[in-house]
């Protein structure tokens, strides 16, 4: 009886003891906290050549037109909605919305000759339509891109000059101004306006309904002509004959900015430059 005593008593020694270990466990807790910055990124890789010239040596050249095909390719990489456009800039010598003159061929003022050229006489056109320019049309835009082919130019006899009125052998039919790059009317970098050509998305920075373009990269896209982040551009000059540039028009395409009937461009060498803009829009 004695044994089974002490034997009861251990056991119950053990079991104290057991509980004792068990609520002399101590538990040391540390957090760390884990930030995670998705900064908006926007990437617009360019190639291009450093200049793209146009040389205006031959008389057919200045009636066809010269096209320089594919000239620039635009590659779009983005975390956010964007639209993407093309500016027309200029040192400004001479005006902001003018070419800048370089070279002047001549020592004098030949009659009825002008430097003052518009920038708008240069013409794009890109590989494929603007999907995001839905909304283009209810803002009022003509041309909602570039994506219409360059229209033919085609001289006859008696034409009529679209500004005058007046009917002359020399003068030319109308132009279109379809493709026409966009230039700020103020002359500055103002962004496009609802009215305006955008090569991808549309109205600037409204992310109104459908005109911006969603997030993306050519990288993971389907690749070539038929990605909304990838785009060919072309270009073309055509000076007529006279060189009076009738696919010059405003930046809402509506309105000629050809040289005045009875004036030229003046001989010599002109420059500008064009400005791809990748910009949110959300």
């Amino acid at each position: 009886m004695k044994n089974l005593l002490n034997l009861s008593k251990g056991v119950f020694t053990l079991a104290m003891l057991a509980g004792l270990s068990t609520q002399a466990q101590l538990i040391d807790e540390k957090d760390v906290t884990v930030t995670m910055d998705l900064q908006p990124v926007l990437q617009l890789d360019m190639t291009t050549a450093n200049q793209i010239q146009f040389i205006f040596d031959d008389v057919l050249d200045y009636q066809a037109g010269i096209v320089q095909y594919a000239a620039t390719t635009l590659k779009v990489s983005s975390t956010v909605s964007w639209d993407l456009y093309a500016i027309a800039r200029s040192q400004g010598n001479l005006g902001a919305t003018y070419w800048d003159q370089q070279v002047d061929y001549g020592t004098g003022t030949p009659n009825n000759s002008t430097n003052l050229l518009p920038l708008s006489l240069l013409e794009l056109r890109q590989s494929r339509p603007n999907n995001g320019a839905s909304i283009a049309s209810a803002g009022g835009a003509t041309y909602a891109d570039y994506s219409s082919p360059f229209t033919t130019y085609q001289y006859t006899t008696g034409a009529t000059d679209p500004t005058t009125g007046v009917t002359d052998p020399d003068i030319a039919p109308a132009g279109s101004g379809a493709n026409s790059i966009y230039v700020d009317p103020a002359g500055g970098g103002a962004i496009p306006g609802p009215t305006h050509k955008y090569i991808a998305g549309h109205s600037g920075i409204t992310a109104s309904g459908a005109d911006s373009m969603t997030g993306g990269s050519y990288m993971t896209a389907t690749s070539g002509v038929s990605s909304d982040y990838y785009y060919n551009i072309d270009y073309r000059i055509l000076p007529g004959l006279p060189a009076t540039f009738p696919m010059a028009y405003d930046a809402t395409g509506n309105n000629t900015e050809a040289l005045a009937a009875g004036t030229y461009a003046e001989p010599g060498v002109y420059t500008m430059y064009v400005q791809y803009v990748l910009l949110e829009d959300q």
